[in-house]
């Protein structure tokens, strides 16, 4: 749970957001103030909670985030960004910090304001019932969901300088996603020591290697954020520089959001199973990125995953018209470990073998292009009806 590291504090209640009733309004707070970094969507229409984070990540210190679902507070012009801030300052007010020092994020339908005598009353109920419990911390994962079936949470566990470490994290996301450079909403602590300038190269390359591969519809949100907290609780000795236990902690980061990643896949809207294209032997890294996110992104590539079809010339069209340098006498694809397509011609195979390979929870998709040394993936689910029904009835 996003409590499990040491200092840490949360909360999740509901405030009526949600016509459900379910839990609406989420509170995560660093007592002590924690070191911070954070990435948001690269959507040029962004909402006011990422407005006013962008702001205020570049804060010393952060000892809190207020997060609400049931309102994206997107496109709601002078009055939106007012009440973002409003929703930064009475939970400074509460904690005894500046405003300044508080983050913020929201997530739901875009273009209606939030009903702020409700979010105000969340607030103080959140700011009420903090606590360190693993249910506090459950609460608060629930508070973010949308569309979302599952809890998606991830912990690690390891040590640097013969201290105990723990990295915690949750993200809520199931449509809207295809980020670049950052991801849903997601939240990370971290009880290491570690300066802010190392904890957002870290952040950097996690996402990189992670979220930020991972594509659902194509699409980013108006709200993309993620942040990380470093309360440096645990006592190890300071992480400063780009040293063994830097990079203990990176590979540490990236193994949990890899995680959250895949949890999200599996979670996305409508889906039944997910899969990770990767793409080998590119003239680029940015060749096989391209390559890899095309067949994640393609619509019948999804819609053959669903059917369990092993239909892998939708992969080599995704393929040869996304603009990559390939060499076709040499492109190759595998299903699982089964070649299906090689030196640029079919591959006999055997195709109930294949279908098995498909109707498993997660499988992997390999793609060599022949043109050089370069490797990347994405990581996409399969497209259902469940997709349209889903999004068709969103907003009403």
């Amino acid at each position: 749970m996003i409590t499990s590291a040491k200092g840490f504090l949360a909360a999740g209640v509901s405030c009526g957001l949600k016509k459900s009733g379910r839990l609406d309004l989420a509170l995560l707070v660093c007592p002590s103030g924690a070191n911070a970094a954070a990435m948001f969507t690269t959507n040029k229409i962004i909402s006011a909670a990422v407005q006013v984070s962008k702001n205020h990540i570049k804060s010393k210190k952060i000892f809190a985030v207020v997060a609400n679902s049931g309102g994206a507070n997107a496109c709601t012009g002078e009055q939106g960004l007012q009440n973002a801030i409003k929703m930064c300052r009475q939970t400074a007010k509460l904690l005894k910090a500046e405003p300044n020092e508080v983050l913020v994020a929201s997530t739901g339908i875009i273009g209606e304001q939030l009903p702020m005598k409700k979010v105000t009353a969340g607030i103080s109920k959140a700011a009420e019932g903090l606590s360190a419990s693993a249910s506090a911390g459950l609460d608060f994962a629930k508070a973010i969901m949308t569309t979302d079936t599952k809890v998606k949470k991830a912990v690690r566990r390891f040590r640097i300088s013969g201290k105990n470490v723990t990295i915690a994290g949750t993200a809520k996301g199931a449509g809207m996603i295809g980020p670049d450079m950052a991801t849903t909403l997601c939240f990370i602590t971290t009880d290491a020591a570690i300066s802010k300038a190392m904890l957002v190269r870290s952040l950097k390359e996690a996402i990189g290697n992670s979220l930020n591969r991972l594509t659902v519809d194509g699409w980013q949100s108006t709200n993309d954020t993620v942040i990380i907290l470093a309360s440096g609780a645990a006592g190890n000795r300071p992480i400063v520089k780009q040293g063994p236990a830097y990079k203990k902690f990176s590979r540490e980061l990236m193994l949990l959001c890899q995680d959250l990643a895949r949890q999200m896949a599996l979670d996305a809207e409508g889906a039944t199973k997910s899969f990770k294209v990767v793409v080998k032997s590119a003239a680029s890294k940015a060749d096989a990125a391209r390559a890899a996110k095309a067949v994640a992104d393609y619509n019948l590539v999804k819609c053959a995953v669903h059917g369990s079809d092993a239909n892998w010339g939708r992969i080599i069209c995704a393929v040869g018209s996304c603009g990559v340098e390939l060499n076709e006498r040499k492109l190759t694809c595998k299903i699982g470990n089964v070649t299906v397509f090689k030196n640029g011609r079919p591959s006999k195979f055997d195709h109930k073998k294949v279908k098995k390979i498909i109707l498993q929870k997660e499988h992997t998709i390999t793609i060599e292009l022949g043109a050089g040394k370069a490797s990347d993936f994405y990581y996409g689910c399969d497209l259902s009806k469940e997709y349209v029904t889903i999004n068709a009835d969103y907003h009403t």
